[in-house]
């Protein structure tokens, strides 16, 4: 029986209808902008699939490749899902008056990602994401939800990009023209058919390279492509081994994250801000000592990061980003720290606190006293192995 025109149109208009209740009830639990795409093959798929062969997902590499079925499915997340529901909740909170987030080289503290300032976001997005679900639910009984935050092997930014939500910058960020970048995806998928609404057809970005440009580890070989095992964030957060030597200057004091590509947008200057308690730096702190980190043991880490989004760096990853950024930035007051890391159980620790003596050194800074607490680890190192092996890291 094929369907009447009244019909059609009845059901277009009751689907029209459902979107403008979903987009009020989303305002109402938190989320700033709501898109809605239908279920398909993600449109940049086989980009992402030369991405990944040409080697350039860095530390997440694997686990990529291992779920790229998944990810041009999205009916392998939910059977029958025919919309997927993109939302958009803005994070860019204020650093706090007088932490030195602007200011911070040579002060011995480390600058984190403004996304992870606060708690985990994961939590709060996960609830309002079930929340909008079950709304959904009981507003259309039969209907099936699954909200996605990180959770699934999902091309978020390909959806929200036909969502409307943005554009893809040069820097391979989602970017609004209301918002700019700072803001978190949440997804969720429906086997209701939802009227899609229209990805957004202008490049934005135009001329502008500040984001090519101003990257200090050169992470963009071209624009819109991301070399991973050169990106600040992966590497402080994902790579769980040594950093490459070459790529150690350009971190700076950056410990966990980068926000460098976000901070010289133009599109950001007017980025809006966000009174969700989540966000807020913990303890009033943007950045964090990093003498601090590096007298932490496993259980003061858990302790300190418990529901943090920093716990994922794992303790011996934050403590080598730490010792590198002293490397970068001396400060004397915490020598005593990095000296000590030269006995950490984690050889990861070990290796980047002799590096950054060895770039005190360099520097003139401590010299005498680098020199002589390298001389010493080499010495109990020497006396502890059997004859002929060879000590541990050097400053070299």
């Amino acid at each position: 029986m094929v369907d009447s025109p009244a019909s059609s149109s009845d059901d277009r208009h009751a689907g029209v209808q459902l979107a403008e209740e979903l987009r009020r009830e989303a305002g109402r639990l938190g989320f700033a902008r709501i898109g809605i795409a239908a279920v398909g093959r993600p449109p940049h798929h086989e980009a992402f699939q030369r991405w990944l062969t040409e080697g350039l997902a860095g530390p997440m590499r694997e686990w990529l490749s291992r779920h790229d079925p998944l990810r041009a499915d999205p009916t392998s997340l939910l059977p029958g899902a025919r919309s997927v529901i993109m939302l958009a909740t803005d994070h860019a909170v204020r650093a706090p008056a007088g932490d030195g987030e602007t200011s911070f080289a040579g002060s011995g503290r480390g600058r984190v990602a403004r996304y992870a300032w606060g708690d985990d976001y994961h939590d709060l997005l996960r609830a309002r994401a079930n929340d909008l679900g079950t709304w959904l639910e009981q507003r259309l009984p039969g209907a099936r939800t699954r909200g996605v935050v990180d959770s699934a092997p999902l091309a978020e930014r390909d959806f929200a990009w036909l969502a409307g939500l943005g554009w893809v910058g040069k820097n391979t960020m989602l970017i609004s023209p209301q918002a700019g970048s700072y803001f978190f995806l949440t997804a969720i998928l429906t086997d209701i058919d939802l009227p899609a609404d229209v990805p957004l057809a202008v490049d934005h970005c135009g001329t502008c390279t500040a984001c090519l440009d101003a990257c200090p580890t050169g992470a963009f070989p071209e624009p819109r492509v991301l070399d991973a095992n050169r990106c600040i964030s992966a590497l402080t957060i994902e790579h769980r081994g040594e950093v490459p030597a070459e790529l150690r200057g350009g971190m700076g004091q950056w410990i966990f994250g980068c926000d460098i590509c976000q901070e010289v947008c133009p599109w950001n200057r007017h980025a809006p801000g966000s009174p969700e308690p989540t966000f807020q730096p913990r303890e009033g702190n943007a950045t964090l000592d990093l003498a601090d980190l590096l007298s932490l043991d496993d259980a003061g880490f858990r302790r300190r990061f418990r529901q943090s989004p920093l716990a994922r760096a794992k303790r011996h990853g934050l403590a080598r980003s730490a010792a590198i950024a002293l490397g970068n930035h001396p400060h004397p007051p915490a020598f005593p720290a990095l000296v000590a890391a030269l006995r950490d159980a984690e050889p990861v620790v070990r290796e980047a606190a002799a590096w950054a003596l060895g770039r005190w050194i360099e520097c003139g800074v401590m010299a005498d006293e680098a020199l002589a607490a390298l001389a010493s680890r080499d010495a109990q190192v020497s006396s502890m192995s059997p004859p002929g092996s060879r000590p541990g890291p050097s400053a070299e």
